[in-house]
């Protein structure tokens, strides 16, 4: 099982120039889907994109300003199904609309009606941020499926999470009406595996809101607010999916691969700038130390050199001295 994955970058602002680029990859869409599966606009603001393959099924939610800051400019979902040769379905949005739009909710409706998601042995909904609620909130479609939220999000109804206040401007959609609390609507599914950073108030406050004896967190601390991107460069994303979808997911699984932050150096400049603005100096000198030839940064190497004649202790200062001087 291969745990190489690309990063798939975040949102980027939506800009005239890049209309034609779009058009570009709505032909190449529709092409490659010539044969097999199809690619639809489902209103206005959304696409839905199906790869017909093998029995299970990834069903992901991403923003097309996403995908197409891709290498291949195509779904991280389809990334992950492909490598097992599995079946996805992207339901694609442009820009942050959190799918919160009649015509989703009945295209939605129509797979149910099909029978759509019974032809596949395993299900996993997945989704990041308003990504996150979605996978969520429509996985109620499928009984029996797995969850995959990364930075979930229980609702953004201001009577509910009102104290969450990262989203005004999107405090205008509806999620009042149907799939809009996604705590009730992953009450028929087989798991759900929220993984958030608990240092993040807001999404552990969110985390929170999901409760059941199926719902898991995995908590990845000092992550920081690109949790999607640190798990995908460290590897471990892709293979979580693939567990989860598997349904041979587990915490001790999960703890495992996390521990890879210790070898990630976007994760440890994190945590070093976290330490630093703690303003705890013995902790941030033993975190300095813990560093000690293991990677390259450049600053814990001078904060360790002004650090250590203050807490070392004579047993170690000529291990440090040889790192302070490489």
């Amino acid at each position: 099982m291969s745990d190489e994955a690309e990063t798939p970058e975040q949102d980027t602002p939506r800009a005239v120039t890049a209309q034609p680029d779009r058009m570009v990859w709505f032909q190449h869409m529709e092409d490659r889907c010539a044969e097999e599966g199809y690619f639809e606009p489902v209103g206005d603001r959304h696409w839905a994109w199906f790869h017909d393959d093998g029995p299970g099924l990834i069903v992901s939610f991403e923003t097309i300003e996403s995908i197409l800051a891709r290498d291949g400019q195509l779904s991280f979902g389809h990334s992950v199904a492909a490598t097992r040769g599995w079946s996805h379905l992207c339901l694609i949005s442009d820009g942050e609309t959190w799918f919160r739009e009649d015509r989703v909710y009945r295209y939605f409706d129509r797979l149910v009606d099909e029978g759509f998601f019974e032809d596949f042995d395993n299900v996993l909904f997945y989704g990041a941020g308003s990504g996150a609620h979605a996978a969520c909130a429509f996985a109620v479609c499928a009984p029996g499926a797995s969850v995959m939220a990364v930075q979930p999000r229980a609702t953004l109804d201001p009577a509910v999470t009102g104290w969450d206040d990262r989203f005004a401007r999107l405090r205008r959609l509806d999620f009042t009406s149907r799939y809009g609390f996604a705590p009730d609507m992953v009450e028929g599914t087989s798991a759900v595996w929220l993984i958030y950073d608990p240092a993040a108030k807001a999404d552990l406050i969110h985390a929170a809101l999901f409760r059941g004896p199926h719902v898991r967190h995995l908590r990845a601390r000092f992550a920081g607010n690109r949790l999607e991107d640190a798990l995908t460069t460290m590897g471990v994303l892709p293979r979580l999916m693939v567990e989860a979808c598997e349904g041979t997911l587990t915490r001790h699984i999960f703890a495992r691969l996390w521990r890879r932050r210790l070898r990630n150096l976007p994760y440890l400049k994190e945590l070093l700038a976290r330490s630093e603005a703690a303003q705890n100096q013995r902790r941030l000198y033993v975190l300095c130390r813990a560093l000690n030839g293991r990677v390259n940064l450049p600053r814990a190497r001078r904060l360790f050199g002004r650090l250590q004649p203050l807490y070392a202790t004579a047993a170690d200062r000529a291990e440090a001295a040889d790192w302070a001087e490489d």
